[in-house]
């Protein structure tokens, strides 16, 4: 079974304290749900079109794993909080086996 990954790009931050009560909920509930956190920060180099923004990847066992995980109580309430705080990209995507 492929494993499946959350990939999160952050275009602006509108107010830091939402991100990071969002980021004290989120990431526990992440990581209940079998997530495994692969990549935070800013990119080192960015080449071709790629825009210089925070970039979260993710790691799940599975597909149904990680759409499991976004659907959570846990991880629906960091999103509570988060609210519009964060202009962001979020992509789930299925690895190649």
């Amino acid at each position: 079974m492929a494993k499946a990954y959350w990939i999160a790009f952050y275009r602006s931050v509108k107010n830091p304290d939402a991100l990071a009560a969002y980021a004290k909920l989120a990431g526990p509930a992440i990581q209940a749900a079998g997530g495994r956190f692969l990549v935070r920060g800013m990119p080192a180099k960015v080449y071709e079109a790629g825009l210089n923004q925070r970039t979260v990847v993710t790691e799940f066992e599975s597909l149904a794993k990680a759409i499991a995980a976004h659907d959570s109580p846990g991880y629906q309430e960091a999103l509570k909080v988060l609210g519009d705080a964060v202009d962001r990209d979020m992509r789930i995507v299925e690895g190649v086996a």
